[in-house]
């Protein structure tokens, strides 16, 4: 696959609990490194996007490139009725990318990154913290399953990607997992939103027609 153009120009985000309203502060608390940059090849906002051929399946809010041999699923929420993931399968581990609202101020991803970090060790896994191209990382193992968490700040927006795969392809899948996140594309939109909420997810209508052929 080929790489995004250079980035034009970008805004800041987040933090925030839950339900806390989207922030309007300025960006000087912002860290070096802890959001997108003038000079970054992506992942984009759709303002900032560029027609480069990449295929990506649009899920609405989140543009998703596909390698090629990789798969994709749908992980329905059947209490809500709707989806509650889109995975990209590939021989390396499973990726899935999400979109959430954050503030203008920057510094959501530090605050997530934090928190799983804490969740996971309390869940029994192993885990590292690094810096990569965008920032802090995560690694942990649980069990037999190697994960790595990456995560960028963007204008009103966070972007989420984690890889979950043997052991035996932990090598190889942090920089699948980089090159899928750096190649998706962000709608976030312009309706207000609590800080954290996940950006909604519309499945293409020829997948949601086969999901509702099968589910029929």
């Amino acid at each position: 696959m080929g790489i995004f153009g250079r980035k034009r120009g970008s805004g800041g985000n987040g933090r925030g609990p839950g339900t806390e309203p989207e922030e309007t502060g300025a960006d000087d608390a912002v860290e070096p490194g802890d959001r997108l940059s003038e000079t970054s090849d992506g992942p984009f906002d759709v303002a900032d996007a560029e027609d480069d051929g990449i295929p990506r399946i649009d899920l609405g809010s989140v543009k998703v490139p596909v390698p090629d041999g990789s798969q994709v699923q749908v992980e329905m929420d059947p209490d809500a009725g709707g989806v509650r993931a889109v995975h990209i399968v590939t021989e390396h581990g499973q990726i899935t990318v999400s979109g959430y609202a954050a503030p203008r101020s920057g510094g959501l991803w530090r605050e997530v990154s934090a928190e799983l970090g804490d969740q996971l060790r309390a869940d029994g896994a192993k885990v590292n913290v690094g810096r990569g191209e965008w920032g802090m990382e995560l690694s942990a193992i649980i069990g037999d399953v190697a994960l790595r968490f990456v995560g960028v700040d963007g204008p009103r927006w966070m972007l989420r990607g984690v890889i979950a795969g043997p052991q035996s392809a932990a090598a190889q899948a942090p920089e699948v997992l980089r090159a899928i996140v750096r190649r998706t594309v962000v709608d976030r939109g312009d309706s207000p939103m609590p800080v954290r909420t996940p950006l909604p997810i519309t499945l293409p209508e020829a997948v949601a027609q086969h999901i509702a052929e099968q589910q029929g």
